[in-house]
C-alpha cells in the first residue's frame, strides 16, 4: 500500500529520511558575484523595509502580504520581472519514494524559471521561494522548501531556494550529489540595512546567473 503525504506534514528528520538530503555546515554566497547597489535600488528596498516596518508594527502579517509587500517588489527589483523568467504560484509537486511506498504531494508558493526552456525541454528552475507569515521562524518552512526544490534535482544539478516570514530571510543552496545536499546561508534581516542590502544583492545575482547555470 502507497501512503500519500503532504510536503507541509513533513518534518526536517523526515525530508532527510526521505530524500536521503544531507545538511553540509552554513555556507556563503562567496561564490556569486554581489554587484554594488545603485542609488535607486537603495532607496527602493528602503521604501520595501519601511512599508513591511508599518504592517509588522501592527501586528501579524499575513503570508498573503508577505508575498506582496515584500517578495513582490524584491523580485522586481532584483529582475526577476524579465522576459527570460517567468514566475508561477501554487505549482503543485509530487514526489514519489519507491523504498518507503510514498508519495509526497505539495504546492510551491513561489517558483521562478528559465522561460525560454520551458516549452521545448524540462524548465531550468532557478528559484524556489516558500513564504511563511511574519510569526513563523524561518525555519518551520525548511522542510517544505527541500522537498519542493529536491524535485528539480531530477533534471539539474542545483538550484536555490529562499524562505522568509517578510523579515528574515533565508537562501538554501541544494547540489546533486551522493547523496544530495544542502547548506544554509547566513540568515538576513530586511529591517537591518546591510542584511537588507547583501539580501537583494543575492537575489540580483542569483537572476543574473550566467545561462543560469548554477
Amino acid at each position: 500500500m502507497t501512503l500519500t503525504v503532504e510536503a507541509s506534514n513533513l518534518s526536517l528528520n523526515d525530508v532527510h529520511r526521505l530524500l536521503n538530503l544531507e545538511e553540509q555546515p552554513i555556507g556563503s554566497t562567496d561564490y556569486l558575484t554581489l554587484q554594488p547597489l545603485t542609488e535607486f535600488e537603495q532607496q527602493d528596498l528602503l521604501r520595501i523595509s519601511n512599508d513591511f516596518e508599518r504592517y509588522l508594527a501592527a501586528g501579524k502579517v499575513s503570508e498573503g502580504l508577505v508575498k506582496f509587500l515584500t517578495l513582490a517588489p524584491l523580485m522586481r527589483l532584483a529582475g526577476f520581472y524579465d522576459v527570460l523568467i517567468r514566475l508561477t504560484m501554487e505549482d503543485v509537486i509530487a514526489i514519489s519514494i519507491e523504498d518507503e511506498n510514498t508519495n509526497i504531494k505539495g504546492r510551491m508558493d513561489i517558483l521562478a524559471i528559465n522561460n525560454a526552456q520551458a516549452i521545448t525541454m524540462p524548465p531550468f528552475w532557478i528559484l524556489v521561494i516558500e513564504t511563511k507569515n511574519s510569526l513563523a521562524d524561518v525555519l518551520q518552512g525548511l522542510p517544505q522548501l527541500l522537498t519542493y526544490a529536491y524535485k528539480s534535482l531530477e533534471q539539474q544539478e542545483s538550484v536555490w531556494g529562499l524562505i522568509t516570514n517578510g523579515l528574515r530571510y533565508q537562501y538554501v543552496y541544494l547540489r546533486q550529489s551522493t547523496p544530495p545536499t544542502y547548506q544554509l546561508m547566513p540568515l538576513l534581516n530586511l529591517n537591518e540595512s546591510p542584511d537588507a542590502i547583501e539580501l537583494l544583492q543575492v537575489l540580483k545575482a542569483i537572476c543574473q546567473l550566467p545561462d543560469f547555470q548554477l
